[in-house]
């Protein structure tokens, strides 16, 4: 490249002095141009460096990774078979890993056979005279059982819906009318009721002065609601299950 562009200042020089001799009117100008072109442009031909395209190996290498390891599905069925194969295969290992778990976390929030021991209990209720209440103990709640008598049966089935702050009959609180059972919770701050006292010989709630009647409901005072019907059935004659 250096010997090239010394070649054009030098050709560029004699062409500038054979211009000038012309001009001047001097011998030989026409010889003095003729050779400082010739020179010129032989020197460019000769001197510049020849432009020609690069080999294929000169761009680089190339990635034959897409055919060779391309799968040719119409050649060879046999692989796209066991391909699918071994894609439902671990779609079914995965599948049923993710039920054993499922199944063992619910499981797990199930009730142990203790706790559901104590979810329902059978008492005897057969020693209990008419007219008397007794008190047993389901979930750690106090749960009061009644027998009553007819007259009571009687009285509380009179009782009119617009007497009651939370309107509910006599027979949808009971399912033989001699046995009432109630859970023994006042509904207004959860106290424990006096059985057979108050205005209306039910129970009586001494902390606010709560009155129930003999079917549970309230009559007086700030309860808010009948005391709860727990929920239970009758095993026999004299022996009642609750929960």
């Amino acid at each position: 490249m250096n010997s090239a562009m010394n070649a054009l200042r030098l050709a560029s020089r004699i062409s500038t002095r054979g211009s000038a001799q012309f001009l001047a009117g001097g011998k030989n100008t026409a010889l003095s141009v003729r050779f400082a072109q010739g020179f010129q442009s032989s020197s460019i031909f000769t001197s510049a460096p020849s432009l020609k395209a690069p080999a294929l190996h000169e761009l680089g290498s190339v990635d034959h990774a897409f055919t060779d390891d391309r799968i040719d599905h119409i050649a060879e069925p046999e692989r796209r078979a066991f391909t699918y194969l071994l894609l439902s295969g671990v779609r079914f290992a995965y599948a049923s890993t993710a039920r054993v778990l499922v199944v063992k976390f619910v499981s797990s929030m199930s009730a142990s056979a203790d706790v559901l021991a104590l979810a329902s209990a059978e008492f005897d209720i057969g020693a209990v005279a008419p007219g008397k209440t007794i008190t047993v103990k389901w979930r750690g709640k106090p749960v009061f059982i009644r027998h009553r008598t007819p007259a009571e049966i009687a009285s509380e089935a009179d009782v009119s819906l617009s007497q009651l702050r939370d309107e509910e009959t006599d027979d949808d609180r009971t399912i033989k009318p001699e046995w009432l059972v109630v859970l023994g919770i006042c509904t207004h701050l959860g106290c424990v009721p006096i059985s057979g006292a108050g205005d209306y010989n039910g129970w009586f709630c001494p902390c606010h002065g709560s009155h129930y009647d003999v079917s549970g409901r309230i009559r007086k005072g700030p309860a808010p609601l009948n005391l709860e019907v727990p929920p239970y059935k009758f095993t026999g004659d004299t022996k009642i299950l609750i929960g």
